[in-house]
């Protein structure tokens, strides 16, 4: 499989991932699983992300001291809109489609990586830290800052909760704690402190912007159930793309993430086996779940008609979910599309054998949803 160059390499041997923002006892635990099995290069910068625990251990206290009554207090209504879909099937673009309305709220990029202490740093960190985000995602060339929309999972990580996106950080061990995609199997006392830190998280987001939540994660797509059980009146967007770009663009993304802030080089001789099974695992789980959503809660749409005509395929979305008067947010989406209209996207070539696997594995959702036909590489 042919994929893009990532272009934004980082000159020194390692550079700091989205997942290294937990606190010092979060930070040994993940060293003491892996066995401490760090590459030489990374070595150097041990101590520096010690102290850095350290201090994020201090100020999730102070932070708890001065504002953790408020945000306990702070109320989730009315309840969330989760975006849903497997990795690279769009989500990020329809995430910050739904946020240019004024009427939602998001978590952003600094929410998610200082989750511990963003409600207490937020104000000096967008003053003094801006130069230190990319501009651009490194998997895709998306724009990235400190206040755009986020995904919600790297919040979870940075909190010290167990994640399949732990991977990324010791990606020889292979893929790690899947029993938290579906929450299923996790024991109860481990699944309610899972659910206290995600609305924990969720009500930091919520006292600084009251307006309903957009939350964007292809993990919550295996989470319905649980989604369902803290939030009853919870509506959900599922997003689909032709699957053939999503395998190429899933292998891409994994392997950017791992060989950008692996804390050991990465093989990823595992990595398309877990991907094809992976998609499976997704849909499976969505149509266990997905008949526990009442009626106009739930809606799907394809990328494709999404990148085609925003305004018309949000608007139907909009009636779908009974989510208000669509008219006044219709300008804001169409100069998003007319902004972006030079965007490209990643191309993949995929060999006939690999797409002769894909199809073969996955060949009842190509069909499901009219994907047989489609070419195998970006629109």
């Amino acid at each position: 499989m042919t994929a893009p160059s990532t272009k934004n390499r980082p000159r020194h041997p390692w550079s700091a991932g989205l997942w290294v923002g937990c606190d010092v006892g979060t930070w040994f635990r993940r060293l003491a699983e892996n066995r401490y099995a760090v590459d030489w290069c990374v070595v150097p910068w041990l101590p520096l992300i010690t102290l850095a625990s350290l201090e994020f251990t201090f100020l999730r206290n102070f932070q708890r001291r001065i504002y953790g009554r408020r945000i306990d207090g702070t109320p989730l209504r009315p309840d969330p809109i989760f975006v849903i879909g497997h990795w690279r099937s769009g989500t990020t673009l329809l995430h910050e489609l739904l946020a240019l309305d004024e009427r939602h709220a998001y978590p952003t990029t600094f929410e998610c990586i200082a989750p511990l202490h963003c409600v207490l740093t937020r104000r000096l960190a967008m003053r003094w830290l801006s130069r230190f985000v990319p501009k651009t995602r490194p998997m895709d060339n998306m724009a990235l800052g400190w206040d755009r929309p986020q995904e919600d999972e790297f919040a979870l990580v940075g909190m010290g909760l167990p994640s399949p996106y732990l991977m990324c950080a010791f990606p020889r061990r292979g893929p790690v704690y899947g029993e938290y995609l579906e929450l299923d199997d996790v024991p109860p006392k481990d699944l309610e402190n899972w659910k206290r830190l995600f609305v924990q998280f969720l009500k930091q987001v919520a006292y600084r912007d009251p307006r309903r939540l957009i939350l964007k994660s292809p993990t919550h797509t295996f989470r319905i159930r649980t989604m369902l059980e803290l939030f009853r009146e919870a509506r959900f967007i599922h997003i689909v793309r032709d699957p053939y770009v999503v395998f190429a663009s899933t292998v891409h993304l994994w392997k950017t993430l791992q060989d950008l802030y692996a804390l050991q080089a990465p093989t990823h001789t595992w990595l398309e086996e877990y991907v094809l099974e992976t998609y499976l695992r997704l849909f499976r789980r969505l149509d266990e779940t997905r008949s526990l959503v009442p009626a106009g809660r739930f809606a799907e749409l394809r990328y494709e008609d999404l990148v085609r005509d925003p305004v018309a395929t949000l608007r139907a979305t909009y009636d779908q979910l009974d989510l208000g008067e669509f008219e006044h947010v219709a300008p804001a989406i169409e100069r998003y599309a007319a902004e972006a209209a030079d965007y490209q996207t990643n191309r993949y070539e995929l060999p006939p054998a690999l797409r002769e696997r894909i199809t073969r594995r996955w060949g009842d959702v190509i069909r499901r949803y009219g994907y047989a036909s489609e070419p195998a590489v970006a629109p």
